[in-house]
């Protein structure tokens, strides 16, 4: 009985790094260069990062860094942190505030996104990215990394393998409208 109940304790039960918001902070000039140092990202190819799920930044950065998400650069930058930094960096940007306005009439949101990411490009789980703002390079690439399984998601995978070129365009240039402003909360 002992026994079970110690393997328990090894498994999904046990205790989750807790990520030190100073820590990443510290550590976050690795990362401002292309994400900027509020998480607001600097190029147009790179994802903000501010506000984001800590959850998902975590998922993120270890899917990186143990190989299972392939990037150029962030599989190079992620490859060398360990959990207690992945968590800090989490901690940090998913610590700011992350806020959307949206311009446009809610009614002409993309139907297959707005459960999740809401209309004005929210997340609405912690497992989902922020779109709102992102540009729309950013989110025709991932949607077409997405389609033709370069990405893999449990859901994504399925939805943009549906998806036309076209359709790929409308969704992001309706998330590339949406106002992002990005709060460094200390």
């Amino acid at each position: 009985m002992a026994l079970s109940g110690a393997l328990l304790c090894a498994g999904p039960l046990a205790a989750e790094i807790v990520g030190d918001r100073d820590a990443g902070r510290k550590i976050s000039g690795q990362c401002r260069t292309c994400h900027g140092a509020d998480g607001y990202a600097a190029i147009p190819i790179a994802p903000h990062i501010g506000g984001e799920p800590e959850s998902y930044l975590r998922d993120q950065l270890t899917a990186f860094r143990d190989g299972t998400r392939e990037h150029e650069m962030m599989t190079i930058v992620a490859a060398n942190l360990s959990d207690q930094q992945i968590a800090d960096l989490a901690a940090w940007y998913g610590g700011h505030e992350a806020r959307a306005e949206l311009t446009a009439d809610p009614a002409g949101a993309p139907e297959l996104c707005v459960a999740c990411h809401g209309a004005d490009g929210m997340h609405l789980a912690d497992d989902v990215p922020n779109l709102a703002g992102e540009t729309n390079i950013y989110i025709d690439t991932q949607l077409k990394a997405f389609r033709s399984g370069k990405r893999t998601h449990e859901v994504m995978s399925g939805i943009a393998a549906e998806l036309t070129d076209a359709e790929i365009r409308a969704y992001a240039d309706w998330y590339a409208a949406v106002k992002l402003y990005i709060e460094t909360v200390e």
